[in-house]
């Protein structure tokens, strides 16, 4: 199976007018996130599953799967009068309305680029305390996030507050300002 990302239809690097099309979250049933994106897309809905390459070796071959990054949540862009339909659907188990559209699709998009960069992304508690810093080079250039430092190495929190998650990144110091 491919990627189950939908890069907004007509506008791939774009959202589409907040009075089109809202913002929702689909918390499924556990272990159906695939399901329900493929539900949306034969619906031709927006969807996001935010998914992350994992790679386990089996009896010495190498096997790469694409796991949600946030297990039991899809992020959906579509009509109020579309929400119903997945509202009805029977992978979800409740559809939440996001509140501050303008900041949930800036937080969305913040850690799409993030899989996007190649670099490795896991999923991440949010972290309360911390230095808010912004990343000064690289493929992330210009994105704000958290951070923490384990044994010697930087990770930067890229939050997305509605769900009360996180994606992980592993950043070198030098590329990371204070803010």
């Amino acid at each position: 199976m491919g990627h189950l990302r939908i890069d907004f239809p007509g506008q791939p690097a774009k959202l589409r007018p907040v009075s089109e099309l809202l913002w929702f979250v689909a918390h499924t049933k556990p272990r159906r996130e695939k399901k329900l994106a493929e539900f949306c897309e034969r619906q031709g809905f927006a969807i996001n599953l935010l998914c992350y390459r994992s790679e386990h070796k089996y009896r010495g071959k190498s096997v790469v799967f694409e796991k949600p990054l946030f297990p039991g949540y899809a992020f959906l862009q579509v009509q109020s009068q579309q929400a119903t339909m997945v509202r009805q659907n029977d992978h979800v188990a409740s559809l939440l309305d996001v509140f501050d559209q303008s900041t949930f699709a800036r937080q969305l998009q913040e850690i799409q680029a993030a899989l996007d960069s190649g670099l490795e992304v896991r999923q991440s508690p949010i972290i309360e305390s911390g230095r808010r810093v912004r990343i000064r080079s690289g493929p992330l250039q210009g994105i704000e996030g958290l951070v923490e430092s384990r044994l010697g190495q930087t990770t930067v929190f890229l939050r997305l507050d509605f769900i009360n998650q996180a994606a992980a990144i592993k950043i070198n110091a030098e590329a990371l300002e204070l803010i």
